[in-house]
């Protein structure tokens, strides 16, 4: 089985992010960058079903050269090649779409992971675009994911239940938290890992359609507030409700 997985290097997800100068991106000094950990999910999944089925396993990411600290974490944890689809300048969604759908349409790909979404831009659409531009069918937030022939069966909860869904390969699947348990990098991995040869591919970027305005923090709430104690305040409280808060 040909496995392809897609992954993205983001903030540390314990970081204090704070506003660059520009007032459009966020500052990346003394800023530590990881393997986003939805992409952990699919990197751990895509190895799951190597175990089972046999073949190999790829990573892609599009970035510049810090790209290549996620490449190197998913060849520790096991992945058989990397290929790092270098660019300069920033891309809005739908060229990260198009630039990945570019590299994977000849590629004859079986099955192709990705995170259900990026810890830094939280977007989620990045996979579902990938596969419309490829046609190929996709099944995201996947919990539970079994392959039998060319067809697989994955699960996807929300709130009242499970959905279930069939679709035939090849095909696209994000991963959601439960889907498994990454494993940790050995030291043997690690090791490895240094040693295998990423395949570097210059990508043209593509004019943006979307532009990000300007940054801004959330505004600081207000202090909270005591208006008695027992049931002689619940008439202030009410007030207050209605015409400060306007709750009710």
């Amino acid at each position: 089985m040909n496995i392809a997985v897609l992954v993205k290097l983001v903030p540390d997800t314990e970081a204090s992010l704070k506003i660059g100068e520009d007032h459009k991106s966020i500052s990346t000094a003394d800023l530590n960058f990881v393997l986003n950990p939805f992409d952990e999910y699919a990197v751990e999944e895509a190895l799951v079903q190597k175990a089972k089925h046999g073949g190999t396993v790829t990573i892609i990411s599009l970035g510049g050269d810090e790209a290549v600290k996620a490449l190197r974490t998913s060849l520790a944890m096991g992945a058989d090649s990397a290929v790092h689809l270098k660019i300069t300048g920033g891309l809005d969604m739908l060229g990260v779409a198009k630039s990945l759908a570019a590299f994977l349409k000849d590629k004859n790909y079986d099955l192709i992971f990705a995170g259900k979404q990026a810890m830094d831009d939280d977007c989620a659409a990045t996979g579902a675009m990938v596969a419309t531009i490829l046609d190929i069918p996709h099944v995201s937030t996947v919990t539970k994911l079994e392959v039998e022939g060319n067809k697989l069966t994955a699960e996807r909860e929300f709130e009242t239940g499970v959905e279930v869904f069939e679709a035939p390969l090849p095909a696209l699947i994000t991963a959601q938290k439960g889907l498994n348990e990454p494993r940790y990098a050995s030291l043997k991995g690690i090791m490895m890992a240094k040693r295998k040869k990423i395949e570097t591919i210059e990508v043209e970027p593509i004019t943006a359609k979307t532009e990000v305005i300007q940054l801004t923090y959330p505004p600081i709430r207000p202090p909270g507030k005591i208006v008695g104690k027992g049931a002689e305040a619940v008439p202030e409280l009410v007030r207050l409700l209605k015409e400060e808060a306007k709750v009710l």
